[in-house]
């Protein structure tokens, strides 16, 4: 299935159960809610969305708290459970998405954690997160994480009652 076609079902399936959703994303830099907004139609679904790139915005606009990056930092499970936490509370959104990682390597990131991406959803069932780890440039890991948390999505908006 290409990008397209994954974006568009996503888009359906929201539009079909009448849900939103709202972006924050970190390493993806804005990907996600590109290839959502790629198909027409969707700003019916989409909130709107944030690049928390730095801790800084982590905090004041999601809500992350200091405690979680200074224990986890902000590449962890748990940043990426209160970014998408933070994205549907601060929206009013049904669904709150997130993501946080590294992308590729660079000064400051250990050499096991290249490729580490978490993803996470928040909606009236939870929040849940996945630790991807992907290979490939820079590129090619921001597109698989983005890839990746629209099929959980989709998946996810399939099981709505």
């Amino acid at each position: 299935m290409t990008e397209y076609n994954l974006s568009e079902r996503v888009v359906s399936a929201l539009a079909d159960k009448s849900l939103t959703v709202f972006t924050a994303e970190s390493c993806t830099g804005g990907l996600v809610s590109k290839m959502l907004t790629d198909v027409s139609g969707a700003s019916s679904v989409v909130l709107g969305g944030v690049v928390s790139y730095t801790n800084e915005i982590k905090k004041a606009l999601l809500g992350v708290k200091t405690e979680t990056l200074d224990t986890y930092t902000a590449v962890s499970e748990q940043c990426c459970y209160e970014m998408a936490e933070g994205a549907r509370r601060v929206s009013g959104a049904d669904i709150g998405l997130s993501t946080t990682g590294y992308a590729s390597g660079g000064e400051g990131v250990p050499s096991d954690m290249t490729g580490v991406v978490y993803v996470g959803i928040s909606d009236k069932y939870g929040t849940s997160v996945l630790r991807l780890q992907l290979d490939g440039t820079r590129d090619e890991v921001r597109r698989g994480a983005a890839c990746e948390l629209l099929e959980t999505l989709l998946y996810r908006i399939e099981a709505y009652e």
